[in-house]
């Protein structure tokens, strides 16, 4: 295993263990190593120590939980990841600068501006307008090809541009085209968030940067139009629709899996896909 691969798969598993007890020791038990030499590789890799990047997805995540379970309480959200009620606001607060309750009355349901284009304010949907639009639906497995980019979402169509030149070789009419995100733009730095972009390839592909994404039950929302507004459509999804709708997010991450992409004119006909149960 390189060291990239080394550091994908451990985040990948920091991002599924959120909930647990989890450190240097253990991350770095858990795939055989040492630990000096993993942290030293981790640190190289991200730009980010491994204490902290544990830390700040521990806090953003629980923010996310905030925004997505408006009834539960901000203690036992804390206590899900392994916080006190006195040390979760103190940690939180230094993070956000805000208290947890501050940040849950913040969250926006109307209108907001955009993190990474503060200049931009975008308006949300009803609740009714949202669902009338998303539909539940299994989806199959898909084994992908990926690359995996940590920093603003912004660059993501010049990311993808780049991705499908690199590896043209490997479309054909079957390919499916699809993103997994693993951060709110609206919570995490913009500068940190993680994505990765994904074709689907053979299971015999001999590359080494391949992953199996699970199918599984999903809500779908089908978008069609600009590029710079996929961010004002799901924030709507996040903030208006799911925390009433019944459903949970089941999984630390969402899909979108494109159908059309017009590169003269920015704009895609995609698939935004929330992991539900």
């Amino acid at each position: 295993m390189d060291r990239s691969e080394l550091v994908n798969q451990s985040i990948d598993y920091i991002m599924q263990h959120l909930d647990e007890d989890l450190s240097l020791d253990t991350v770095a038990a858990h795939f055989f190593i040492s630990k000096y030499h993993f942290s030293r590789i981790f640190r190289e890799e991200t730009g980010e120590s491994l204490y902290s990047f544990i830390k700040r997805c521990k806090i953003d995540q629980s923010a996310i939980d905030m925004k997505l379970n408006p009834e539960k309480a901000i203690t036992d959200i804390g206590l899900d990841y392994g916080y006190s009620a006195s040390n979760y606001s103190s940690v939180f607060r230094k993070h956000h600068d805000t208290s947890p309750a501050g940040f849950r009355h913040s969250i926006p349901v109307h209108s907001m501006a955009v993190p990474f284009a503060p200049e931009r304010v975008v308006h949300f949907k009803t609740a009714e307008e949202y669902a009338a639009q998303i539909k539940v639906q299994k989806l199959d497995d898909l084994f992908v090809l990926y690359e995996r980019f940590i920093g603003s979402y912004i660059e993501l169509e010049k990311n993808w541009y780049r991705f499908l030149d690199k590896y043209r070789a490997f479309l054909n009419e079957e390919t499916i085209l699809a993103e997994r995100f693993f951060h709110d733009p609206a919570i995490t730095d913009p500068t940190q968030c993680i994505c990765d972009i994904c074709m689907t390839v053979r299971e015999d592909c001999a590359l080494s940067n391949v992953i199996q994404i699970d199918g599984g039950q999903w809500i779908i929302y089908h978008f069609d139009g600009e590029i710079k507004d996929i961010f004002e459509t799901l924030q709507g999804i996040f903030n208006v629709w799911l925390p009433q709708s019944g459903y949970k997010m089941n999984r630390r991450y969402g899909l979108n899996i494109y159908r059309s992409i017009d590169r003269e004119n920015h704009s895609v006909v995609m698939d935004l896909c929330i992991p539900v149960s």
